[in-house]
């Protein structure tokens, strides 16, 4: 697996603070950090744990699953619209739909996946996941919605605790 990651900084004025994992055209691993969300991180062990915990976006093979699901979603609520006798116009908005549907039903999953994983990545490099994740202490907490894209602050910081003490790590 390609693991040669590229960073970036978007320094897009009044961009809120974010980071995620994407693919450049070669399909090479990118890591994005908006300028705000470094300025937002109080120290090395909170920008660590973000980045690892993006980093393991790409080494759980996150995109291709969403993507995958969005398709799945597309195909099958649009293949029920078609069968309903829904014109073409129907079936269009419920493929729109169900790829949206699709691509988040597994979308909290992989978030907490990817703290799982970002956990022991920042550990073995030597930063701690235990401070880096107070940085879920001052974001805005998304909470449990429904198709919502993250699980709720206080089930991830637990799934950290949880993961760190799991490999012996104490901080």
């Amino acid at each position: 697996m390609n693991c040669s990651f590229r960073i970036f900084i978007d320094t897009r004025p009044g961009a809120p603070p974010n980071a995620f994992q994407t693919l450049d055209n070669q399909g090479r691993p990118v890591i994005v950090f908006t300028q705000s969300m470094v300025q937002t991180a109080r120290n090395a062990d909170e920008l660590a744990f973000v980045m690892s915990h993006e980093a393991a976006h790409h080494i759980e093979g996150h995109l291709a699953r969403v993507n995958r699901d969005a398709a799945l979603g597309a195909i099958v609520l649009g293949q029920l619209v078609g069968l309903s006798g829904g014109g073409a116009s129907a079936v269009d908005a419920a493929t729109q739909l169900g790829g949206l549907v699709g691509s988040r039903t597994f979308s909290k999953d992989y978030e907490l996946e990817a703290d799982r994983l970002g956990t022991v990545i920042a550990a073995r490099a030597g930063y701690n996941p235990l401070v880096g994740v107070q940085f879920f202490e001052r974001i805005p907490d998304p909470g449990n919605q429904f198709l919502g894209t993250h699980p709720p602050n206080a089930q991830r910081s637990e799934l950290v605790r949880q993961t760190a003490r799991s490999i012996g790590f104490n901080g």
